[in-house]
This record gives C-alpha cells, sequence and structure tokens, in this order.
C-alpha cells in the first residue's frame, strides 16, 4: 500500500460542518503536519480520512483471507 504524503490541496467548496474528538495526542501530531507542510488542520484531516478510506479493506476481502 502507498504511504500517505501530505499535499498543500485546495480548498473544497463542498463541505459539512461536524464536530469530532480526537485524542489530545493524535491533535498533536495533525497540527504538527499542518503547520509542517503550511496547510490548515481540517486540510490535514480531510487528507487522512480520503486516504483511509481509499485504502479501506472491505468485508468481503477481509472474510476471504481469513
Amino acid at each position: 500500500m502507498e504511504k500517505l504524503k501530505i499535499e498543500n490541496a485546495s480548498k473544497n467548496s463542498d463541505t459539512i460542518t461536524r464536530t469530532i474528538r480526537i485524542s489530545g495526542t493524535t491533535f498533536d501530531c495533525i497540527m504538527e503536519l499542518a503547520e509542517k507542510n503550511g496547510i490548515s488542520f481540517n486540510n490535514v484531516v480531510n487528507q487522512i480520512i480520503e486516504y483511509g478510506l481509499s485504502n479501506l479493506e472491505d468485508e468481503k476481502n477481509k472474510k476471504k483471507r481469513s
């Protein structure tokens, strides 16, 4: 699987505002990535989520491999 590469992506106008809870350690890690890459916290979170969803193993394949 290809590793996640944080990129300076353009803002997407199709957004929904939601509240999520994350651990303090995860927050600090995401903030550090955002600062190092000169992008927003939200941009990093969205890239991580999109990467995870794109590389999600579906249940059907998971059962076959077990």
